[in-house]
């Protein structure tokens, strides 16, 4: 049997093409109702973990899920009791802590994580904590402060929250995903999104923590009229904020990585996606500030409404993450059938991660359940991590014609 998309030999077994991932059986080439990074879901879903966690989170997707909850739940209640310091603290980490523990859990970059997550994470939480005790502390200005008693938007600060933050805030976000994606070692699709990722959540993080230093430092607060606009807060910068940020930035770290062997580099389609990062930063820096003066001094309803905000961002940018990732993981495999093969996994020491079915040999997609062997880490591709040849040849000594 011939793939019409790639004219590739498929066994007359198989449900997807194992070179470019077509669809067999339904002839359906841009398969949108088969997410190439967990086949079991549609395109376009709103599917947080296995669009932020792609990456071998297809086994264990509700530990992750669980995790999340959890968290979210005590920041809840600890926000609603008063207990102000702790809510931030844990509505700070709670999504960096999870996931570092998914990169550690899938064992994404095998021996060499602790200098990877600190590029990306601490590197970018540093440069966060300075820019936003600069411009919130030193310009004076604080958007955390929903519910101000202010007359009403001024210009001055409307620069600041629409060009001012959205622009420097989005580079700086993008130095150690830019650093770790041009190293040949990471310079695959998903590494680039993964770095922009966790560059993203960990700039949210040290951002939450330096705008909200006085309820850290002010202690515990008490039940009171102002938990709604607590909670609302806490789960705004906590919870939606590095989702937001993680997302439009990994999208342009992606872009930067791009399809082949090799990073693309400083393109005008990553040149585009650091545009629309900051754009996306902007819509929710800019609406949450403006949706602050909704219902004068410690009013909830502006609170809520700059959730409400957040959360239709964030929609619109999972569907957008789906969407590019699921194009790119396509494109990429056309790209390597075109050239004979891939090497990203081969033969009798491959097996699919999801389904658990041998891998052909030079494939970029299992030919039985349709996920991207990119969407593996390489750990558990069957490639050698010195040679980059895969399990196959390495067992038996073949090369790639």
């Amino acid at each position: 049997m011939v793939c019409p998309r790639c004219s590739s030999d498929v066994p007359e077994v198989s449900h997807f093409c194992h070179h470019c991932g077509n669809d067999m059986r339904t002839g359906d080439s841009e398969r949108k109702n088969a997410y190439a990074a967990r086949p079991d879901e549609a395109v376009a879903s709103f599917k947080l973990v296995s669009t932020i966690m792609p990456q071998g989170s297809g086994k264990q997707p509700y530990t992750y899920k669980v995790a999340l909850g959890i968290a979210l739940l005590l920041t809840v209640v600890t926000a609603a009791l008063g207990a102000l310091p702790v809510a931030i603290m844990i509505a700070a980490f709670a999504i960096p802590i999870v996931y570092i523990i998914y990169l550690y859990d899938v064992n994404l970059w095998e021996d060499e994580p602790i200098p990877v997550v600190a590029a990306a994470f601490v590197l970018t939480g540093v440069l966060a904590a300075v820019f936003t005790w600069i411009w919130s502390d030193k310009i004076g200005l604080s958007i955390a402060t929903i519910g101000e008693d202010r007359s009403g938007p001024s210009l001055r600060d409307l620069l600041i929250v629409l060009l001012l933050v959205p622009v420097v805030s989005e580079l700086i976000r993008q130095i150690g995903p830019l650093y770790l994606a041009s190293r040949p070692r990471y310079d695959d699709l998903m590494d680039g999104f993964t770095f922009g990722v966790v560059a993203g959540v960990g700039y949210a993080c040290f951002e939450t923590l330096v705008l909200h230093w006085g309820w850290i430092s002010g202690g515990f607060a008490g039940p009171g009229s102002s938990a709604g606009t607590w909670i609302s807060i806490v789960v705004l910068h906590g919870f939606i904020k590095p989702l937001v940020y993680g997302s439009a930035t990994g999208l342009a770290g992606a872009e930067f990585s791009g399809l082949g062997e090799k990073y693309d580099g400083f393109t005008p389609r990553w040149v585009g996606a650091l545009l629309q990062a900051m754009v996306v930063n902007a819509l929710f820096q800019g609406g949450i500030y403006l949706l602050g003066f909704v219902g004068g001094r410690g009013s909830t309803i502006g609170a809520i409404l700059g959730v409400v905000w957040g959360l239709l961002l964030l929609g619109a940018l999972i569907i957008r993450v789906r969407t590019v990732l699921h194009k790119g993981l396509l494109e990429a495999a056309l790209e390597s059938a075109a050239r004979g093969g891939s090497n990203h996994a081969s033969g009798d020491l491959a097996f699919c991660s999801r389904c658990e079915m041998p891998l052909l040999p030079h494939s970029d997609f299992c030919s039985a359940c349709g996920n991207s062997v990119r969407s593996v880490p390489k750990s558990a591709r069957g490639v050698t991590a010195a040679t980059g040849a895969s399990g196959y040849e390495a067992t038996t000594g073949e090369t790639q014609a």
